[in-house]
């Protein structure tokens, strides 16, 4: 019988991923290495080579290791209630709730002014704009204004790389990712808190970006909804914002026929 395997303090992980990333890295066998009559397994043979070079920095010494938090991948549908399932997670087990839709609108917001998408873009604001004819009659619009606006929405390179995911679902490039994904694994607060990532990934693409980076999550989760529950959800707060628009544009009729009048007066 083959004599029983003395793991290393991190079992089948890897030391170093664990040590220089705080993420539990599954070894390969292939790239095991023997120290103190423990054996090791690594995630690859640089790390491996890295860990033999100084193994006592990756070893416990008088303390257990420290395992890193939970780190969630929430996935599903556009409506089969991620967000509502994921803040009740984070709030039970104390961790970040990360809305990734709602994270990548807040870093353009500051210059598109509002949100983006085929959600937010039922109402246009050219249906309701006062003809310049009839401006100097408004009270509520001025010719300043509109110029400001234009001149604020300069959006850089990345910027408009993610409206054009937020409006048309293009594919994310991996240097914006760059700038938003790692820090949830390797920087504070959420390094050491742990979160439930909701809505990320969506793509094979995405899948791929997170394997090659060493970015694993403990646990992947996909909620799977039948399509008449979703109707039944979203159909009424669609319907509402309907209504709305109606109103709106019935109210922007209105204000311009009372303006047309003004101005034949």
């Amino acid at each position: 019988k083959q004599k029983k395997r003395h793991m290393g303090d991190t079992k089948h992980f890897c030391p170093v991923s664990l040590k220089e990333n705080f993420v539990l890295y599954p070894g390969l066998q292939e790239h095991a290495a023997k120290y103190k009559e423990k054996i090791y397994y690594f995630s690859t043979s640089e790390y491996r080579d890295k860990f033999l070079k100084n193994p006592e920095e990756y070893v416990a010494h008088k303390e257990p290791l420290q395992a890193p938090p939970l780190r969630v991948c929430l996935l599903g549908i556009h409506g089969a209630g991620k967000s509502t399932c994921a803040r009740q997670i984070a709030d039970k087990l104390g961790i970040f709730h990360i809305q990734f839709e709602e994270y990548l609108q807040e870093l353009i917001l500051p210059k598109t002014k509002k949100k983006v998408g085929p959600s937010f873009d039922e109402d246009h604001e050219d249906d309701n704009k006062i003809p310049e004819e009839l401006e100097d009659f408004s009270q509520t619009m001025t010719k300043t204004e509109p110029e400001k606006t234009k001149q604020e929405v300069q959006l850089t390179d990345e910027e408009e790389a993610i409206k054009a995911n937020l409006m048309d679902n293009m594919e994310l490039p991996p240097k914006v990712l760059d700038k938003i994904i790692p820090a949830w694994w390797k920087k504070e607060p959420f390094r050491s808190t742990g979160f439930i990532l909701d809505g990320f990934p969506r793509t094979s693409a995405e899948a791929r970006y997170l394997s090659e980076q060493g970015l694993c999550p403990d646990v992947a989760v996909y909620i799977q909804v039948e399509e008449d529950d979703i109707l039944g959800r979203l159909f009424p707060l669609r319907l509402k914002k309907w209504k709305d628009r109606q109103r709106k544009k019935k109210e922007y009729k209105k204000k311009l026929k009372e303006l047309k009048a003004k101005k034949r007066v």
